[in-house]
């Protein structure tokens, strides 16, 4: 069943009755666009399903808001269950497929992709999408992490999402400013995206079945 209903016409995303924040990514990512998202999260399946999207972006610059996330990320971490990037609940065919995904995911973070997180846990709780289009910007605000039930694109059960589109272009500018003004404060942010593409890495090498997760 369909998680939208077209008779609603709102600015708001919740993943319900008024559209996905997928669909709001969907919409307004063009070619040569400059994201800029600030998530808890970020996962190899929510990648895959926008891929097509994301492949056409010029840049993404991505804000961890809770650096207990990079952590959980450590290669060397003992806790195998404890890596989020491959999303909670998956079946054995999609566990299966995390090394092409894996790879394909860090052949776009390697080209196109800056990432860098907090110094501090529980320092940014709130999520934002921004996209930047030859001087014409889009933004979303809300709760929705960079997953797949966050994003709206579970076909079972996403998430019951609060998400508002920014509809101001004061807003829209004041949300960029507010973003760059935390990713180049160093004493607050700092870049993670080896070991983000670490972690990738060994997704991506060969595991026997049990140690895929």
């Amino acid at each position: 069943m369909s998680n939208k209903n077209t008779s609603l016409k709102s600015g708001i995303r919740d993943n319900l009755l008024r559209e996905t924040v997928h669909d709001f990514l969907e919409q307004e990512i063009k070619n040569g666009s400059a994201l800029s998202i600030v998530s808890a999260y970020f996962t190899i399946y929510a990648y895959e399903k926008m891929q097509h999207s994301f492949n056409k972006i010029e840049e993404l610059r991505f804000l961890f808001g809770d650096p207990d996330f990079i952590k959980r990320m450590d290669p060397n971490n003992s806790d195998k269950k404890a890596f989020d990037i491959t999303d909670t609940g998956l079946e054995l065919n999609q566990q299966l497929r995390q090394k092409p995904i894996a790879k394909a995911c860090a052949k776009w973070i390697k080209e196109k992709v800056e990432i860098r997180t907090t110094r501090e846990s529980n320092l940014i709780h709130g999520k934002m999408y921004h996209i930047a289009n030859n001087g014409v910007d889009k933004a979303i605000l809300g709760s929705s992490n960079f997953t797949v039930r966050g994003l709206g694109l579970s076909s079972n059960n996403s998430n019951i999402e609060l998400n508002l589109e920014v509809d101001s272009d004061r807003d829209r500018t004041d949300l960029k400013a507010w973003f760059d003004e935390l990713w180049n404060n160093d004493k607050l942010v700092e870049d993670v995206k080896n070991k983000v593409l670490a972690k990738l890495k060994q997704i991506g090498q060969d595991h026997p079945p049990e140690l895929i997760y």
